[in-house]
């Protein structure tokens, strides 16, 4: 087993934490914040859109058991890369949709997952390739908030579901048995 990282941004870092943590070969999922200039933010100042950092999900994953290059689709396909710093309700450049590759290869590949994706979508990905950029676990009470405080959240409700709905449909073979 060949762990591999990865950190994506595509809008509220609980929707793509709870579309990552169902898919096939990833172990970890962690809510985060990366690409501003402020040490240690917290969510409140995240949320302001004054510290430039993105809401984000480092993904921990078996590259034996799914790719780099299938797990960026998975994350391009379960979100909208066409909408320039939001999702939804979302707004704000704490919301964009962004891939901070941890080297040069990640780099590679996250460019070509862009070009995939615009290939079958009309050129409109406005996804942006950051970094390096330093990491920011998010608070505590963030981490797995789907499976907890999530489920009972109207927003959660409200958003989460059609994703892990178009994560089963779209990607039926990269989705966990017991999803």
């Amino acid at each position: 087993m060949a762990q591999q990282q990865v950190i994506v941004a595509g809008g509220c870092f609980w929707c793509t934490e709870a579309v990552m943590k169902d898919v096939v070969g990833v172990s970890e999922a962690e809510s985060g914040y990366i690409g501003g200039d402020k040490p240690d933010p917290t969510y409140k100042e995240v949320c302001s859109g004054e510290t430039g950092h993105a809401e984000a999900v480092r993904v921990t994953f078996d590259d034996e058991t799914i790719s780099l290059p299938d797990l960026l689709d998975v994350f391009m396909g379960t979100h909208d890369p066409s909408q320039l710093n939001r999702q939804g309700n979302d707004i704000g450049t704490q919301y964009r949709s962004a891939i901070f590759p941890l080297d040069d290869s990640q780099r590679a590949e996250a460019e070509a997952a862009i070009d995939r994706w615009n290939a079958e979508h009309g050129g409109n990905a406005v996804t942006t390739i950051e970094g390096p950029a330093h990491w920011y676990p998010a608070e505590d009470y963030h981490q797995e908030y789907w499976e907890g405080e999530g489920q009972r959240n109207p927003y959660c409700l409200a958003v989460i579901p059609p994703k892990l709905m178009k994560l089963r449909k779209s990607f039926q073979n990269k989705v966990k048995q017991d999803a």
